[in-house]
């Protein structure tokens, strides 16, 4: 059964990092605004005659907290109707038409194996809700992984507040990587994510009694990247139910 639409009213928009905003919107006619972390609600943006192409989906970013409010982040896409209508056209006081919450790509219940989260760019909105939703609620859990890479440290996304959550929590552990980045700093590691979680896996299996690592991966990003690690992964020796995906684009 499809969900009804709805309106919403952006609250607060934010600049994060290069191109890319959050934007805070109350919905107004569902108090409490309950989802799972992980899912994601369809805007209908006036861009378009045809319905489908008025359509824009957004993981939501923030986690369930029994209020209406909820948090997107957006990465403005060069010749995107859609980006270029919220960032040009709507402003603290809009009105957005909305539907959802939507998506199966949710975390396991209970969390018995460890969860390896591996995103790209405004990918990494749906692991920020699982990893706070995680915390917040104390949920029994293994260790949480958070892989995620994009071009340039001036591009990534909510990096002080992910290094405060490890910093604070043992079980969580984030790893940023670069692809374009030219500082000279040591601790900035170049490359792509897939090298990170094929150390991660092996370090696991080489630790292990049984030279296994059992675990859940989670990917969401860009289609190429999602491709190669689904390949790779499966190389590994992981079945297709231990990898779930969440494709933009």
């Amino acid at each position: 059964m499809l969900q009804p639409w709805q309106t919403g009213t952006v609250i607060r928009i934010q600049d994060e990092a290069v191109a890319t905003r959050r934007f805070w919107i109350r919905v107004d006619e569902t108090n409490p605004f309950d989802f799972k972390p992980g899912q994601f609600i369809t805007l209908d943006l006036p861009i378009h005659e045809q319905r489908n192409k008025r359509w824009r989906s957004y993981s939501i970013a923030s986690w369930p907290d029994n209020t209406n409010v909820i948090e997107l982040v957006i990465v403005r896409l060069d010749g995107g109707a859609g980006t270029q209508y919220l960032f040009d056209e709507i402003q603290v006081g809009s009105l957005l038409t909305l539907r959802g919450p939507q998506g199966v790509f949710t975390l396991p219940e209970p969390i018995e194996k460890d969860v390896v989260m591996i995103c790209t760019g405004t990918g990494i909105a749906p692991f920020r809700s699982m990893v706070h939703h995680i915390l917040n609620n104390n949920i029994p859990h293994a260790e949480l992984y958070l892989i995620f890479g994009c071009r340039y440290i001036s591009n990534a996304l909510y990096q002080d507040e992910m290094r405060e959550l490890m910093a604070e929590v043992p079980s969580f552990h984030y790893f940023p990587i670069y692809s374009r980045e030219t500082s000279h700093d040591h601790l900035v590691r170049r490359g792509y994510v897939h090298a990170v979680y094929e150390e991660l896996c092996a370090q696991k299996k080489a630790g292990s009694a049984s030279g296994s690592y059992p675990a859940n991966f989670f990917l969401c990003g860009w289609r190429e990247m999602i491709d190669e690690a689904r390949t790779r992964l499966q190389a590994l020796g992981y079945d297709k139910k231990d990898i779930h995906l969440e494709l933009y684009g």
